[in-house]
């Protein structure tokens, strides 16, 4: 067992890392506080091939492993945490959903803008009444001629605002074994995006209407009872939430490092004070034990679909260590950490949302549960499993 990175490994990581300190450190205040999309980051991204890294090259990816698209991540979003957005995007969002899944005409469609950094794919899961419990979706897909008709209306999607294509979850007929997913294209009749709303973390997004809207048959992406296919690859997703918690907790955690060893008070360096020594201490700790869960489930998914076990215990680790690191840093900070000049209260704004999105804590928890006791614990209530 070695828990080191590989020469290669190290090697890439380092490379990404000197790209992101010489290209992005300088204005990624500004792109925290900006609302628009950073294209010409991903379009940098894409020339370098950090858009696509899990992808096969036969379909216009890197054709590399998970671990290496973590490294980016993290190598990117410890000094521009908002940039880390487009490393998500193209390798662990509902791209890598569709590239799994996706038939070659779908790919050849809608993969290469993606990967050129020129396009988003946005997932429509979340509805007014399905959230955590998400198999409750009502979004329905009913057969006609050489197609589907779908209504129904989603919320709280990543680039929803801004996509072109649409990742759909819906359901072709009753019970989980009824639900998959179909592919919409931003101008197709019926499919309305309402009035960006904006989230704490200064991310926008849309709710999404689908009025009677035709996809043909060439447009479902899984079809009746793949809902487990497509968890599993949310599980990838997943770890790239994972991954953006900790890399910004780590870009805060810097930032109050570097701040405790300048700043002085009453005479001494702040990181002098015993009181904020055991801060750095937590910290670093609740990273580095973060970081190891989230480098076991990479591991061992590498070259497949990683663990749901694993991956709900490295996200609920990383979660939880990546906020708990900006919070403290914020405090170390003060004023200056509370400031918009900052990142750090960016990033504590941005973490304090990945406890909530791509399945939250007490989900996480709820999971990893049913991994220790080898069972499936049902979160409804009684009468209405009687009633099922």
């Amino acid at each position: 067992m070695d828990f080191r990175l590989t020469d290669e490994q190290q090697m890439f990581y380092d490379t990404v890392r000197r790209f992101a300190l010489a290209e992005l450190a300088d204005g990624a205040a500004t792109r925290a506080n900006q609302d628009a999309y950073p294209w010409d980051v991903a379009e940098k991204f894409a020339q370098m091939g950090l858009l696509g890294i899990t992808i096969p090259e036969a379909d216009g990816g890197v054709g590399g492993g998970l671990v290496n698209a973590i490294l980016a991540i993290q190598a990117v979003a410890e000094v521009c945490p908002r940039s880390g957005d487009v490393i998500q995007a193209a390798n662990f969002g509902p791209v890598r959903t569709f590239a799994e899944f996706a038939t070659p005409d779908q790919k050849q469609r809608f993969l290469g803008k993606v990967l050129a950094g020129k396009s988003l794919i946005s997932l429509g899961m979340t509805e007014p009444e399905a959230g955590s419990a998400v198999t409750d979706l009502r979004t329905s897909a009913t057969p006609d001629g050489e197609g589907y008709r779908v209504n129904g209306t989603k919320i709280f999607g990543t680039h929803s605002s801004e996509a072109e294509v649409f990742l759909v979850y819906l359901r072709y007929g009753p019970g989980v074994g009824g639900i998959g997913s179909v592919l919409i294209e931003r101008d197709t009749p019926g499919f309305t995006i309402g009035k960006p709303s904006t989230f704490m973390n200064g991310e926008t997004w849309s709710q999404l209407y689908f009025d009677n809207v035709f996809v043909p048959r060439e447009n479902v992406l899984i079809g009746k009872g793949g809902f487990k296919k497509q968890i599993a690859g949310f599980n990838v997703e997943r770890l790239g939430n994972s991954a953006r918690a900790l890399a910004v907790g780590r870009h805060a955690f810097n930032l109050a490092r570097d701040h405790a060893a300048q700043r002085h008070q009453f005479g001494r360096a702040l990181c002098e004070f015993q009181g904020l020594q055991w801060k750095f201490s937590e910290m670093a700790v609740k990273l580095e034990a973060a970081g190891l869960m989230l480098m076991r489930a990479a591991v061992n998914g590498e070259n497949t679909l990683p663990s749901a076990q694993e991956t709900a215990m490295a996200k609920l680790a990383c979660n939880e260590a990546g906020f708990f690191a900006a919070n403290e840093a914020v405090q170390i900070l003060g004023g200056l950490g509370f400031s918009e000049e900052s990142t750090a209260q960016y990033a504590l704004r941005r973490t304090r949302g990945w406890m909530i999105a791509g399945g939250s804590i007490e989900i996480l928890k709820n999971r990893i549960a049913e991994g220790i006791f080898d069972r499936r614990f049902s979160q409804r209530a009684e009468q209405q499993m009687a009633a099922e």
